[in-house]
């Protein structure tokens, strides 16, 4: 399998890993079928996220799609982060493997995940805002 420089790098140097103690948003996603299973923690000042950690289980992959969903998100306003999507951090990665396409998607559901617990805490219906948040059975996309 055939990793672009970029993904190399944020799986030898992953950008934001850690927890937020008192983070204001928490989103954990998982994928039963492969294992892989990320943790996101936000910040959040005057809709802007100020802060953002990750911790993932999983192959290097899912530790660099975590990376760089998390500096894509960072010091963004909410609106901004919640346009991310999978494809965006395909991208700024340079690609994936096909068979590694799904973590980039729980990348992006863990982010949505943390958002929804944001709006929950605010006491904001997140369907309203992010839609239904269900995740994919397979790794497969």
């Amino acid at each position: 399998m055939i990793y672009s420089e970029k993904v190399m790098d944020h799986f030898a140097n992953p950008r934001n890993v850690g927890e937020i103690p008192d983070a204001d948003g928490v989103g954990e996603v998982g994928n039963a079928k492969c294992g892989d299973i990320m943790k996101m923690y936000i910040k959040v000042n005057d809709g802007i996220i100020t802060d953002v950690k990750f911790k993932t289980f999983g192959c290097g992959a899912a530790v660099a799609t975590s990376s760089m969903a998390t500096e894509l998100i960072k010091g963004k306003p909410i609106e901004e982060a919640m346009k991310l999507t999978n494809k965006a951090v395909i991208e700024a990665l340079d690609g994936l493997p096909t068979v590694k396409l799904h973590c980039s998607v729980l990348a992006e559901q863990a982010m949505k995940a943390a958002l929804a617990d944001y709006y929950t805490r605010q006491g904001i219906d997140p369907k309203m805002i992010l839609g239904d948040l269900s995740t994919p059975e397979s790794c497969e996309i």
